[in-house]
């Protein structure tokens, strides 16, 4: 995740999400992650003091847009392209990403998101820059 002053999704010339203040969340899914991972994080990333004045999402201080980012679990150990065997099919991806979005909403904070599958263009204007990875 980043902390942004702004970002953005578009598709096929069209935002699809956009956001102000707050965080840019690349989330990647893979094989063994479940429900309870997606909810914990967002419970994790709900709270933690990484916005303004040493402000969280929980505090009401931003938002969050969601990005689908399979490519965070890209193999680049062998040959010169990634393997994506990591990452975790659509159709075990798409209702966990749905989750985590869901999760966080649940817990108030707006959240934007991109467009599951689709090819996107992410607009992140980082703030810091601050960028932390956080894993199930």
């Amino acid at each position: 995740m980043q902390r942004v002053t702004r970002g953005a999704v578009v598709v096929d010339g069209e935002t699809v999400g956009a956001i102000g203040a707050g965080v840019v969340v690349l989330l990647g899914v893979t094989h063994d992650d479940t429900e309870e991972d997606a909810d914990r994080l967002a419970h994790r990333l709900h709270r933690l003091r990484i916005l303004a004045d040493d402000l969280s999402l929980a505090d009401g201080a931003g938002e969050a847009l969601v990005v689908s980012q399979f490519t965070l679990y890209a193999d680049t150990r062998k040959g010169r392209r990634p393997s994506w065997s990591g990452a975790a099919p659509a159709s075990v991806a798409e209702p966990l990403y749905e989750a985590f979005c869901t999760a966080l909403r649940r817990r108030g904070a707006p959240v934007a998101t991109g467009r599951f599958g689709a090819a996107m263009s992410v607009e992140i204007v980082g703030d810091g820059p601050v960028t932390i990875v956080m894993d199930s």
